[in-house]
């Protein structure tokens, strides 16, 4: 394919992408081959072929077929269940905050905030949750080749599944934040929307206020919604570039500057817009309910964290040393005993 002709030493990105197979011709195993640095957000599917075709018309399986045989979405089976998993915690954390808590402590009764309001912080919570999935095992697998000083050593085995499930767990989070803008969009459609804003506006009339302009507010919003919609875009141009027709266009060069540059741009406005929504909620104590800090803060600490390793690895000293590793540089020490088991091997 032409991918592998634009460049000899292809990444792990582009290994995890086109190979169906853990080893190559020359029998070194894919990861091998790798630059683990710069993961990939979106990757292209596996193609599954089967010896019979399917009797489209009527939905059946074709005969000499085992119907137990075939596994349905095998791909899809792990990001699923984590980003189930996800959801069910986040979404019970908001509603004990949101919902649970007013109702104990002020006999208030708002459950008529759940299909929207609760919904629309377990969305965005989620998907950058599952985005910052699609990067940490990039860092961790860069953090191992430093350690070891070489990228001929095998990786843990969960480490190579959490690798390849990469473009799933993408695509998730894409959905999540869809969604999450789309609830967004929602807000002025509610019915009780229009009751607060009469409420509002009647409290203002009535303490005789002509001006209820609060700039820090209107700031603040400005800028969220402005992150919001940019964080999106570079989202749409991943899930985009997934698409085989898209991917299949695109020479190796193209392909990983697409997912290396955009995936943490986009993880980068993602945590920002997290950022801005808290603005100064982070010191002001009647957000924290039950000792519980609000649901942005614990959504933005992994992002940070990633954030973090991925400037420490763009370092100078750090990326010429990576680099060098992905070239093939080794420590001496090491030299000699890979030289001795592929000799041996042979």
């Amino acid at each position: 394919m032409k991918k592998h002709s634009e460049d000899p030493s292809p990444t792990s990105e582009q290994d995890g992408i086109w190979s169906e197979t853990s080893e190559n011709s020359s029998g070194i195993p894919k990861h091998v081959e790798s630059d683990v640095q710069d993961t990939v957000l979106l990757s292209i599917p596996l193609h599954l072929h089967h010896s019979s075709s399917y009797a489209v018309e009527d939905f059946e399986c074709p005969s000499g077929i085992n119907p137990a045989d075939l596994q349905l979405f095998p791909q899809w089976l792990m990001p699923l269940k984590l980003a189930a998993t996800f959801s069910a915690v986040a979404f019970l954390y908001t509603f004990l905050r949101d919902i649970l808590h007013p109702f104990l402590s002020q006999n208030k009764n708002e459950f008529y905030k759940i299909p929207i309001l609760v919904m629309n912080k377990v969305l965005p919570w989620v998907a950058i949750t599952l985005l910052t999935l699609v990067y940490l095992p990039g860092i961790l697998a860069a953090a191992l080749q430093l350690s070891l000083g070489t990228k001929y050593s095998q990786f843990p085995s969960w480490l190579e599944s959490w690798l390849s499930m990469r473009k799933q767990l993408g695509l998730l989070s894409f959905l999540f934040a869809v969604l999450h803008a789309v609830y967004s969009l929602c807000y002025p459609m509610r019915r009780s929307y229009r009751y607060k804003l009469l409420n509002w506006a009647y409290q203002q009339v009535k303490q005789n206020k002509e001006n209820a302009w609060i700039e820090d507010d209107v700031w603040r919003m400005e800028i969220y919604v402005s992150l919001g919609i940019l964080s999106l875009g570079p989202l749409a141009v991943l899930a985009m570039a997934s698409i085989p027709s898209v991917s299949d266009s695109l020479n190796w060069r193209e392909f990983r500057c697409v997912q290396k540059n955009l995936g943490f741009c986009a993880l980068l406005l993602c945590t920002a817009h997290a950022l801005v929504y808290g603005w100064r909620k982070w010191v002001e104590q009647k957000y924290f309910v039950w000792y519980t800090p609000p649901s942005f803060i614990l959504a933005v600490l992994l992002p940070l964290a990633i954030l973090l390793c991925k400037a420490v690895l763009l370092l100078p000293c750090v990326d010429k040393r990576l680099q060098k590793i992905h070239r093939g540089w080794e420590k001496k020490s090491l030299r000699p005993k890979r030289e001795n088991v592929e000799s041996t091997s042979l």
